[in-house]
């Protein structure tokens, strides 16, 4: 009887912002989804690689913001969050919007950039019985705020987005909404998301990612101990190592950065590739980290008979304030009084004052169940002569992709896996 196991990896993005009023009318295009524009699957590929450029850069700034923590984020949130966001920002704020967002406005009309958007969006979230991503919007609106027909009629034909009457003027009740929706999207994994909401607050924009997946290749959680992960050479915490046993694993050795590729795929159409530096590397690593430099190493995995694999099993979680940091990628006005964001209400007088992003990351065995057997297993004694280890007992990064798209779901930095 074989041992049915199962090891999931249960990722929740979040990026809601907030818009309050600060201390002129607007005309805005209502923009129609249209699947049969014979360019969407090339459209969809395009956003894919934008949202990828974007993520990359975005981490880079991370590492600077975060120097010596944890780093994880839904890059794909970000970009739905902002795109949505995108359809209230009128003239020089939008092209300034959507080019942080790594798209062209000179070249691509504004309706088109919505539907690749929102076609690579709905492709992502396909039904899928062996993997399950979920994702969407919810605007919560103050009461008596009256919003454009236009932006509403985009936000939800385009990116599905759901509206709910807030009274900010009670904000306890308000983040309780907020929070009880967050939570429940998130299955649980994402709660107290917002907190101190000024009064003044007129829409909290929230976008939800939800990823659950199965390893093809799962660990058995009986092969699980304690075992030393290195913060440094000298600095170490004990963490539950979770152990693969001769297994034919896509493996690569980048000699010019000093660092070990692997890929664990799910099953389904994602896979999680991990990048394990050699000890001190890792800032080399990470200068050097890009999209084309990911593409190359995916095209340079080869399978190879791995002996003993070695991974933590661990929980992170991080929260940013990205309104101090989007700025730095181009993405300045919209965060300014200086804001045209007439596309939501017809009046200039909202600004963004908050914009948050929260991801959790959790690598554990679940689901589990065993029976007792007998077995005898031969091996030629010549395959350990030399036998392959790879161990993740010190810092390495991890980046979740899909594969049928080649897009790039969250990308996670573990400096330490069991974080106080």
């Amino acid at each position: 009887m074989s041992l049915l196991l199962a090891l999931g990896l249960l990722v929740a993005g979040l990026c809601p912002a907030i818009f309050c009023h600060p201390c002129g009318p607007g005309a805005q295009e209502t923009v129609t989804p249209n699947d049969g524009d014979s360019r969407v699957h090339m459209d969809t590929l395009t956003v894919a690689s934008s949202n990828a450029d974007f993520a990359f850069n975005l981490y880079k700034k991370l590492t600077v913001e975060v120097m010596s923590e944890n780093i994880i984020f839904s890059p794909v949130s970000i970009l739905a969050a902002l795109a949505v966001m995108s359809l209230g920002a009128l003239n020089a704020k939008l092209m300034e919007l959507l080019q942080g967002l790594r798209f062209n406005l000179t070249e691509t009309p504004e309706a088109e950039i919505h539907r690749s958007i929102q076609h690579f969006l709905r492709t992502l979230r396909q039904p899928n019985d062996k993997l399950q991503l979920s994702m969407g919007n919810a605007l919560f609106i103050q009461e008596q705020l009256q919003l454009l027909s236009t932006f509403t009629e985009n936000a939800r034909s385009l990116y599905a987005a759901e509206t709910f009457t807030t009274n900010f003027q009670d904000p306890n009740a308000a983040e309780k909404l907020i929070n009880d929706f967050v939570k429940k999207e998130t299955q649980g994994k994402i709660s107290g998301l917002v907190k101190g909401l000024d009064p003044r607050t007129m829409v909290v924009l929230v976008n939800y990612v939800f990823f659950k997946g199965t390893w093809k290749m799962p660990f058995d959680p009986r092969n699980t101990l304690e075992s030393k992960f290195y913060l440094s050479p000298r600095r170490w915490v004990l963490v539950p190592m979770m152990k693969l046993a001769n297994q034919r694993i896509p493996y690569f050795r980048e000699e010019a950065l000093s660092c070990t590729v692997v890929e664990l795929p799910y099953t389904g159409n994602a896979s999680a590739l991990l990048i394990l530096p050699d000890q001190g590397r890792i800032p080399w690593v990470e200068e050097a980290l890009s999209w084309k430099l990911l593409k190359q190493w995916r095209d340079s995995l080869q399978p190879r008979w791995i002996d003993e694999f070695y991974l933590p099993k661990f929980s992170i979680s991080r929260n940013y304030q990205l309104e101090s940091i989007l700025p730095e990628l181009g993405i300045r006005e919209v965060f300014s009084p200086k804001a045209d964001l007439s596309g939501i209400t017809g009046a200039r007088d909202l600004q963004i004052s908050q914009f948050f992003h929260r991801a959790v990351l959790d690598v554990a065995e679940n689901g589990t169940e065993a029976t007792a057997t007998t077995g005898i297993k031969l091996i030629l004694t010549s395959a350990k002569v030399d036998p392959v280890i790879v161990n993740f007992i010190r810092p390495f990064l991890i980046t979740i992709l899909d594969k049928e798209i080649n897009s790039v779901l969250f990308m996670s930095r573990v400096l330490n896996p069991k974080p106080t």
